[in-house]
């Protein structure tokens, strides 16, 4: 990977979210600092497009040789092997904890447990079956289009609940341990200019697409902050999915009306 010391300091970061967030190669810092992970947090948005530009190719070629769900399917699938499953693994535990503990500490420690109850495996399973179910309804390239939107707008929308709202979980064994400052405004601001425009490109449709898809993560992040105090890196996980899909929906649904 050529002189990693050498890499401008911009680079280091993205390579940091690069490897952060996804499976795919990158390289390794002998200078790596802890708190990169939040400073990078102004290209999880970028790596989202890397993530919905390789979705949507799977999505046309596959469009060349099937029709109906599979597309979406093959999509959708190729989007979780690039992750690694990071984000519907956030959503699972969160549903599993928000939906089966009792008081904040209980519910905290389901979602550091490994195993995946049944709430899990219902808005895991639920949320997947819809976005692939509102992708199919699409026309080929839209979808494409749509896929790269929502994975974009999703890390946007966790970004912006690392900045406006409180992390609650154990440091020490977190999935993401957030810098004693925090991702900054500024660094908001870059997230979203990076992750934001293919909504542009969408038209109304994208316009509707945002707008769902906010709407969405708002409610778990607002029910996160009201049943544990804030939220922790499952629940930024559940927020990006929660995001995606809202995108998707709202993409869908311009479709269908007009």
């Amino acid at each position: 990977m050529g002189r990693p010391r050498l890499m401008p300091r911009q680079l280091k970061l993205f390579f940091c979210a690069l490897q952060f967030l996804t499976r795919l190669p990158a390289p390794s810092f002998a200078d790596f600092q802890p708190d990169w992970i939040t400073r990078a947090a102004r290209y999880y948005p970028l790596v989202g497009l890397i993530v919905g530009a390789i979705s949507a190719g799977v999505l046309l070629a596959a469009g060349q040789l099937w029709t109906g769900l599979l597309p979406a399917l093959l999509a959708v699938a190729a989007g979780v092997l690039v992750t690694g499953g990071f984000h519907e693994d956030g959503l699972a535990d969160t549903a599993d904890g928000l939906g089966g503990g009792q008081t904040p500490a209980r519910r905290l420690e389901i979602m550091k447990d490994s195993r995946v109850g049944t709430y899990g495996v219902l808005a895991l399973g639920l949320t997947l079956a819809i976005k692939v179910a509102a992708l199919a309804t699409l026309p080929l390239a839209t979808a494409a289009l749509a896929l790269v939107a929502a994975h974009g707008a999703g890390r946007v929308a966790a970004v912006a609940v690392m900045v406006l709202g409180r992390h609650v979980s154990d440091r020490d064994d977190a999935k993401y341990k957030p810098a004693p400052d925090g991702v900054r405004p500024f660094e908001l601001l870059v997230a979203a200019a990076l992750g934001l425009w293919p909504l542009a490109l969408l038209g109304w449709s994208g316009l509707a697409g945002a707008a769902v898809g906010a709407a969405l993560a708002a409610v778990l992040a607002l029910t996160a902050r009201r049943l544990i105090g804030g939220h922790t890196g499952d629940v930024l996980g559940g927020i990006e999915q929660a995001c995606e899909l809202g995108v998707v929906l709202g993409v869908s649904a311009m479709a269908t009306i007009r």
